[in-house]
């Protein structure tokens, strides 16, 4: 029951219900939009009370019958879908994308602050590059970070234990 109960009040799941409750009473303003105002409009071009007693085509049945096909009423809900989709187009997703750009535009004019450490990058190449300097050093002659050569070692002859430079 408790599993239960963290799940019913996660955010995510209540958000969607208030979605699904809005969603369904935005569909019944959007229905009567077109089933008062668009479908007799559209009906009155086609000399008809609505959309859904227009363009109705009679085709016989295999029973002697005729069975309707109301191309009218497929109109209309083609005509519902495309407003849902312009409200849904111009009152959420484009404010959304707009206030999400200014957001973005405004994270990127920000400089990131001066107390953040060195990456890993730039560490390892400060530390190549002393090395450079320090390897540069050593060739032109300095060599004071070498060890003084030990005493009675003769090492005119030899090379280092491998026999190799």
């Amino acid at each position: 029951m408790k599993g239960f109960k963290e799940f019913i009040l996660r955010g995510n799941v209540i958000d969607l219900a208030v979605a699904v409750v809005i969603g369904a009473a935005f569909t019944a303003i959007v229905t009567s939009l077109v089933t008062n105002i668009f479908n007799p409009l559209i009906g009155a071009a086609f000399n008809a009370q609505s959309l859904d007693d227009s363009l109705i085509l009679t085709i016989p049945t295999v029973g002697g019958e005729e069975a309707r096909l109301l191309f009218g009423a497929v109109l209309g809900s083609a005509i519902q879908f495309v407003i849902i989709a312009a409200v849904v187009y111009f009152c959420l997703v484009l404010p959304v994308n707009h206030l999400l750009k200014r957001t973005f535009a405004r994270q990127a004019a920000e400089e990131t602050p001066a107390d953040v450490p060195p990456t890993d990058v730039e560490l390892l190449s400060e530390i190549r590059d002393l090395l450079r300097a320090q390897n540069a050093a050593a060739v032109s002659g300095s060599g004071s970070h070498a060890a003084p050569p030990a005493e009675g070692v003769d090492r005119s002859g030899t090379n280092g234990p491998l026999g190799s430079r």
